[in-house]
């Protein structure tokens, strides 16, 4: 049995404090072809893991703008309320729920008749998750598309506004007993006209949302059936991320995938073994492997651009109101969370994020026109690109831009929005 002193309880306390706040990307595009089970295991294997609930934020990214995958989430978070508490007490080493009760998961556990009465009605209540969504996907959500779900009526998955759902919020601060993270729900922003970039433009929209929501320093991305297996991978990976001398010598931290299941011996090579075991450790000598597009930390101002070989003069330059507005657009609450980034400065504000103040910021930043500094961009009939601050006002963009570059670059926007089936 561990005893702790006041002294010993203290200093815990004081290092849940000192822990960075981590924001989750959780990124899915099809509910055919990705199930919304699926991301629903994801997402309940990051909310339930062995870190303070007030310093994480999950953001799901839906680039298909399906009102199930939301529904699946809202019910997902209502299971998320029983079965994190459930993890935490009884030490679950599997957090996501297909996975553990696959198994004989009972028998390494607790054999009290306590845990053995909890775990039934953790089954029961999985279940009964599985079914509504199953139910749902058969075409019989249990709601018409009104109030929350009013965004998705009529809604085409290539031509739709962005839409942005605080679906939890978590209010209270410290790390109390079943307590469980902020949960967002993301379906950015898609015009025929514009380029979208597959998952990278999803993970764009992600890093800019969760910067005028909760900015954390640190940012994780998963796929929707990447589930983690390591209820402590947050405090591994920093670990490596804190553990550096100096910021310059490590932008990211990731961990390679295993799949379950597999056949014995691993035939057809399927693990992946001779690439994460052998490969991947070898190139860590020589500035390390290249991001993999999962299961990656990543250092939130390296994403911001902030090069390991800037000074402070030029770190200061780039804080500039001028340079902010270049590199992060016209939103004032994106781009006072990029100078705090980039600057190194802790928020000031003790108190815990207002996440529904910041949705209407949010779906500014997840425009898809955003990226082009708030400029529509269209193409004529000749195939010529055209920029203008009003969509309606049509002006030739060489009385925009006279770089060839610029327009060169445009025209290879048009090329990939042709080719973009996103």
């Amino acid at each position: 049995m561990e005893v702790w002193g006041f002294r010993d309880l203290n200093r815990k306390r004081t290092r849940k404090l000192e822990l960075p706040p981590v924001d989750m990307f959780v990124t899915t595009a099809d509910p055919v072809l990705e199930p919304p089970i699926l991301t629903v295991n994801t997402v309940l294997s990051l909310l339930a893991l062995d870190y303070p609930a007030d310093k994480l934020a999950c953001y799901v990214s839906d680039d298909g703008g399906s009102p199930l995958t939301f529904y699946s989430l809202v019910e997902a978070s209502k299971f998320a309320k029983l079965r994190v508490p459930f993890c935490k007490k009884y030490s679950i080493p599997v957090r996501a729920p297909f996975r553990y009760f696959s198994g004989d998961s009972m028998s390494s556990q607790d054999t009290s008749p306590q845990f053995q009465q909890d775990w039934k009605k953790m089954k029961d209540e999985y279940e009964q998750l599985s079914q509504k969504i199953e139910d749902a996907a058969k075409g019989s959500i249990p709601c018409e598309l009104i109030g929350e779900f009013a965004d998705f009526m009529n809604i085409q998955r290539r031509n739709h506004a962005s839409i942005v759902k605080v679906i939890w919020e978590n209010k209270e601060a410290g790390d109390a007993n079943g307590v469980v993270p902020h949960l967002v729900y993301i379906s950015r922003e898609k015009r025929p006209k514009h380029p979208h970039h597959f998952k990278a433009g999803a993970m764009n929209i992600l890093t800019r949302v969760s910067g005028v929501m909760t900015n954390a320093p640190f940012m994780l991305n998963v796929d929707c059936d990447m589930y983690v297996n390591n209820p402590q991978i947050v405090l591994h990976a920093l670990c490596l991320l804190l553990g550096v001398k100096s910021d310059k010598d490590c932008a990211f931290v990731q961990f390679p995938q295993h799949f379950y299941d597999g056949l014995k011996d691993d035939p057809y090579g399927s693990q992946w073994a001779v690439l994460h075991e052998y490969l991947g450790r070898g190139l860590a000598g020589i500035q390390g492997p290249f991001y993999g597009g999962t299961g990656c930390f990543h250092r939130r101002k390296v994403i911001y651009g902030l090069s390991p070989y800037e000074y402070d003069e030029e770190i200061s330059g780039k804080l500039s109101d001028q340079n902010l507005q270049k590199t992060f657009g016209s939103s004032m609450e994106f781009t006072k969370s990029g100078a705090q980034i980039l600057s190194g400065s802790k928020s000031t504000s003790s108190s815990p994020h207002n996440l529904l103040r910041s949705v209407e910021a949010a779906n500014q930043v997840a425009t898809c026109v955003y990226e082009y500094d708030g400029l529509d961009l269209w193409i004529d009939d000749g195939g010529h690109p055209h920029r203008t601050h009003y969509p309606r006002e049509r002006l030739e963009i060489n009385q925009l831009h006279a770089d060839p570059a610029r327009i060169s670059g445009l025209r290879a926007l048009r090329r990939a929005c042709d080719d973009d089936p996103a």
